[in-house]
């Protein structure tokens, strides 16, 4: 695989966005309309208690990724009720064209004492062409189980011959590291299937193999491409990665012929962090599309989607 950057294309700041939103656009998503391009990203609102609230909202850019046309103006999903799985945050936000509807698989965070967090995957449907959607309950379709005790999350849907496959993530372990620091979450990706896409079926195992002790994987992201599929996802260091650039988020690859056995193949993931700017430290949260015959790569860089997102074309295959 081999990608060409294009460039940071959104940057909160630089935009001005909506002044009750104070910082990020991460996980950016994109749904492909005729003319142009909708991005769903999750941003960062401040509560009252001073603690911070995921919320989705999203950008139109024309189709040459130089112009923005049109921004939310409203909002996009509402939080979860008092308790729900939801009720802090909802990121990310991945949505999927499905018979002449717009579905949303969503994960949900909600705060915890003895640990940062807890998350299930949700599911909204939208009745105004992706302006807005609404939950279809207030609970997840998919979550915790006997051998996924925590943070089901980073759902990523598509439909292949008919059948419904979501990939996502799920916790393994929290740790203190050190002493008087908080517990740190490590994660592996697994797989479900569905008929309808609200009841899944857990494939009940991690289907990437970790590089090592400890490791981190998210948001996987899949693209069929002849024969053959392909899934980008980022990974990083369970401890110390927050800070130390060696620790932090990189993209990882694999594949597979049958959507059931993966090679992981890191040598051959085709983008890297750059040497300085907003990317030289992470890459971290993509998303493959295509459009117009041609695959891209959304993604966030340094600090989490704290200086926006980028765009990368795939050039060799």
């Amino acid at each position: 695989m081999k990608w060409r950057k294009m460039g940071q294309i959104f940057s909160f700041e630089d935009f001005n966005f909506r002044k009750e939103f104070v910082s990020h656009s991460q996980s950016p998503q994109a749904v492909v309309f005729d003319d142009y391009v909708r991005i769903y990203f999750s941003t960062r609102q401040k509560s009252e208690n001073g603690k911070f609230l995921s919320k989705v909202q999203f950008i139109d850019f024309d189709k040459s990724f130089t112009k923005i046309i049109n921004q939310s103006t409203k909002e996009v999903i509402k939080l979860g009720e008092l308790g729900t799985f939801n009720e802090h945050g909802i990121f990310p936000f991945n949505p999927v064209k499905y018979k002449n509807k717009i579905c949303a698989y969503t994960t949900g965070w909600t705060r915890r004492s003895s640990v940062d967090v807890d998350s299930g995957i949700g599911l909204a449907i939208s009745h105004d062409g992706g302006e807005s959607f609404e939950k279809m309950g207030d609970g997840p379709v998919l979550s915790t189980s006997l051998n996924e005790p925590f943070l089901v999350c980073d759902g990523f849907v598509r439909v292949f011959n008919d059948m419904f496959h979501m990939w996502y993530i799920y916790g393994t372990e929290w740790k203190v590291f050190e002493q008087n620091q908080e517990p740190e979450r490590t994660y592996v990706i697994g797989h479900a299937t569905s008929v309808d896409g609200i009841n899944w079926v857990k494939e009940g195992r991690q289907i990437i193999e970790s590089k090592y002790d400890g490791e981190c994987q998210a948001l996987p992201s899949i693209i069929q491409i002849g024969s053959r599929y392909h899934m980008y996802f980022c990974c990083r260091n369970s401890y110390d990665f927050r800070k130390n650039p060696q620790n932090s988020y990189r993209l990882g690859y694999a594949y597979s012929d049958d959507l059931i056995n993966w090679i992981r193949d890191d040598e051959n993931v085709g983008i890297e962090v750059s040497k300085t700017g907003w990317d030289s430290e992470m890459m971290c949260y993509p998303h493959i599309f295509e459009m117009d015959n041609e695959i891209y790569m959304l993604y966030n860089g340094n600090e989490f989607g704290r200086y926006g997102f980028g765009l990368a074309k795939l050039e060799e295959i």
